[in-house]
């Protein structure tokens, strides 16, 4: 019996699935530094490019209270007020995509992956409400984005 509930457990027990694989509008950055650096690293960034951290969430600590390990996982949302305004006042409908998400998933060797679908590819499907504005405000996300995973990768 107890062979048959050990199995079941291991069975049971998440584990490492493969990294991000590449995907149309997403950034993906192997990093060098482990989960918890990487997530103080994004912070810190976020605030060096006038964005911030508007929402923070992850199954790593709920699995861990229920006995579970899986490997570290926390998305954290990035957003600015000013493009806040500026958006809602070209398409009410993009609001939907505040605040932009960065995922930082932790490697099997205990390095860290971030990983960020862009401002550009999130907006896009509301460009025919927002034009030309709403694809420059994007644009610009997109380099501020740019620059925190710039910051937050650098050693």
């Amino acid at each position: 019996m107890r062979r048959i509930a050990l199995a079941l457990t291991l069975l049971a027990s998440p584990g490492f699935a493969d990294s991000i694989a590449p995907r149309d509008g997403w950034a993906i950055h192997a990093s060098t530094k482990t989960y918890d650096q990487m997530i103080d690293a994004v912070k810190a960034a976020a605030a060096e490019n006038q964005l911030g951290v508007v929402t923070q969430a992850g199954p790593t600590g709920a699995a861990k209270a229920r006995g579970i390990t899986i490997p570290g996982n926390q998305v954290i949302g990035l957003f600015n007020n000013v493009f806040a305004v500026r958006i809602l006042g070209l398409s009410t409908a993009a609001m939907i995509e505040a605040p932009i998400r960065v995922y930082v998933t932790e490697e099997p060797d205990g390095t860290a992956l971030l990983s960020y679908k862009t401002p550009s590819h999130v907006f896009a499907p509301y460009l025919d409400e927002g034009g030309t504005d709403l694809a420059a405000a994007a644009a610009e996300l997109d380099a501020l984005f740019a620059g925190v995973a710039e910051q937050a990768l650098a050693d």
